[in-house]
């Protein structure tokens, strides 16, 4: 399990993002207090630190100038100045990448996840099967089955289905998918998710007119159903 320091003064936000990313295996200490922030990061030694810029007692760019001393792993700054200066002083630092708030938590999760695997390490996958009732999905061997049967899947539709199936209950926006799944950021106009997602409804058996197991949230995203596979 990667471990996460997060550096965020308001309380809500840190709460709230540190939820989210334990949802997704990684083990989060949370610091409200840029004066704190050096000792805890150098004694913890974590994955990756998630390092917001405007702190109380000490700053987010102090803060990364001082554990570069004794701290080598991957920096990720939160700003909320869209400043070109900024994001330069940030990185002259030793800051290796940055996103501005307010942040879309798939999209900083992508970000954290490409931080790991530039540094050999990756968090750990909840499971490599995946049983909703009669489907089952089998990550080593990229394979699917709907009762008992071999779902015949392209890759592309096997990687959207696992990546639907192992968020099953919660609504995926599309630039979630496109990050985790196409690889590239979405541009708001490219559909081959949505023609993606039509054809898998096709081969799971799933209603094209009022669908239900791979669901379209109007204006989120999709949904994989939890509960609609027996």
């Amino acid at each position: 399990m990667a471990k996460v320091i997060l550096v965020e003064d308001d309380e809500r936000l840190a709460t709230l993002t540190g939820q989210f990313l334990e949802s997704n295996n990684f083990a989060v200490t949370i610091v409200n207090d840029g004066a704190k922030a050096v000792n805890t990061i150098i004694d913890q030694q974590p994955d990756v630190v998630i390092l917001d810029i405007m702190l109380p007692n000490l700053d987010g760019f102090s803060i990364c100038r001082e554990i570069r001393q004794a701290y080598s792993g991957p920096v990720l700054f939160l700003t909320a100045k869209d400043s070109d200066f900024d994001h330069v002083r940030g990185l002259e630092i030793g800051a290796d990448d940055y996103v501005i708030k307010p942040v879309e938590p798939y999209v900083l999760l992508a970000r954290v996840n490409a931080l790991l695997r530039r540094g050999g390490k990756q968090p750990e996958e909840n499971t490599d099967n995946i049983k909703l009732g009669q489907l089952e999905v089998d990550k080593a061997a990229r394979k699917a089955y709907l009762s008992g049967h071999e779902v015949e899947l392209t890759s592309y539709e096997f990687d959207l289905l696992w990546e639907l199936a192992n968020n099953a209950g919660q609504t995926l926006s599309r630039e979630h998918i496109y990050n985790q799944v196409v690889g590239r950021e979405y541009d708001g106009l490219d559909r081959s998710v949505d023609v993606r997602i039509s054809r898998l409804r096709k081969k799971l058996g799933d209603n094209p007119d009022q669908p239900f197991r791979l669901v379209t949230v109007w204006g989120k995203g999709y949904l994989c159903s939890k509960s609609a596979w027996d």
